[in-house]
């Protein structure tokens, strides 16, 4: 292997948080960064922003990619936090199906016991319920929990998960499923996290985990999905070994085209689970001939996030340099770190909007560009429209197809900058 394509080494103190293995090797560095989701009103303008590095590691004993400086779970997930799952209609119907295959799939009915932790708003567990099966969401954001319980009828406990929450709602019965969509990477003490898991598990249940998958981000330059709200980027290699050694063993494995490529996985009590999926195979051999059990492709991965920057850099300094107006879609927490990385404010963007009324009126983190509801950009008529949530590109691009009309067209970041006409 040669030396110049493994990650770089640091003498580290910090400890893996999944297997405890010293941290030596730098996955990439994106400097200093606000909190993704630290948004804040006109009138704080003036004051001073807190900023924190953004640098992630790979450990070289378990492969879990994770972040440098870990803030607590509370500062990313409070009663004031922005992110609404139910705004977007394709994440809706993604939990719909979801939903009718489980319910299929695993026989369940009205004797059954369905949990999702990090429930959000109860935009998943809403369609378990309308089938007459018993439900619980947990989350830790006071405002979601309301919103799920006042608009939607879902039971939600307003808690941090792990194996304390685990035993706590366990005494009255354990979960037949457990979902966790987007929240693996969301916890700080993964370990206590997965131990939960465990403990909740009726025997013979299943939990299916929902995850960005790290080689789909590694692959496509997604570096915009590392932010301090993400405490860890998973491959089913490091996922499967952090299950293992909490007795849980995944059985099958789901590819998703959800945040750019993700992984669904199936997992159960270790002992009693099926045999290993023909699907799951194939992810593990995707997984080993992409070299994620070395190093080598870790150490690749700066280079080409270093590439996307500069790409994206050029094609708004030409684009501005002819005059045009360019505004960006999406007050999302991936967009905040691709602004930050790049240097990207008011200079190339006059505006951001977001069709949450939860994020409008604010202003994005570090670069304080001004978000405002989408039908500004009809009122403007702006030349471009950078979709920072590219996850959600075609969706956005429908709901916005009127720009065309005076010739207006969109930018898409990653993988590589592109503007779509």
């Amino acid at each position: 292997m040669a030396d110049d394509h493994r990650p770089a080494d640091v003498s580290r103190t910090l400890p893996c948080r999944a297997c405890g293995t010293p941290l030596r090797h730098v996955f990439v560095d994106l400097g200093m960064s606000p909190i993704s989701n630290a948004m804040r009103l006109p009138a704080e303008a003036h004051l001073a922003e807190a900023f924190y590095p953004l640098r992630t590691f790979v450990c070289e004993t378990c492969k879990l990619v994770q972040i440098d400086d870990v803030q607590p779970a509370e500062t990313h997930f409070h009663g004031s936090y922005t992110y609404f799952s139910s705004y977007s209609k394709s994440w809706l119907e993604h939990a719909r199906r979801y939903a009718e295959m489980m319910t299929e799939r695993f026989g369940l009915g009205p004797t059954s016991k369905v949990v999702e932790v990090a429930s959000n708003d109860g935009y998943l567990l809403q369609y378990f319920k309308a089938q007459g099966i018993p439900v619980l969401g947990i989350d830790p954001a006071a405002n979601c929990a309301e919103v799920a319980e006042r608009e939607r009828g879902i039971p939600t406990l307003v808690r941090f998960f792990g194996i304390e929450t685990a035993h706590e709602v366990a005494a009255s019965g354990k979960a037949d499923v457990i979902a966790g969509n987007n929240v693996l990477a969301h916890v700080p003490d993964i370990n206590d996290f997965v131990g939960g898991l465990k403990t909740l598990l009726k025997d013979g249940g299943v939990v299916t985990i929902e995850f960005p998958h790290l080689l789909a981000l590694i692959q496509n330059s997604y570096f915009d999905t590392i932010y301090h709200e993400h405490y860890s980027y998973l491959s089913l290699l490091a996922v499967e070994r952090l299950f293992a050694r909490h007795g849980l063993t995944v059985f099958d494995a789901e590819e998703l085209p959800t945040h750019g490529g993700s992984l669904r996985i199936f997992a159960g009590h270790s002992g009693t689970t099926p045999s290993a999926s023909e699907r799951l195979d194939a992810f593990r051999t995707r997984e080993a001939e992409a070299g994620l059990d070395g190093l080598e492709v870790y150490g690749e991965f700066a280079a080409k996030v270093r590439h996307a920057k500069r790409a994206l850099l050029n094609l708004l300094i030409g684009l501005k340099e002819q005059g045009a107006r360019v505004v960006a879609y999406g007050a999302a927490a991936k967009g905040n770190t691709l602004l930050n990385y790049c240097g990207i404010r008011g200079d190339f963007i006059d505006y951001a909007v977001d069709a949450s009324p939860h994020k409008q009126g604010l202003l994005l983190p570090g670069t304080a560009i001004p978000v405002y509801a989408p039908d500004r950009i009809f009122e403007t008529k702006p030349d471009y429209v950078l979709i920072l949530p590219w996850n959600l590109k075609d969706e956005i691009m429908v709901q916005s197809d009127a720009i065309r009309a005076w010739g207006g067209k969109f930018i898409v970041p990653l993988p590589e900058a592109k503007i779509i006409p």
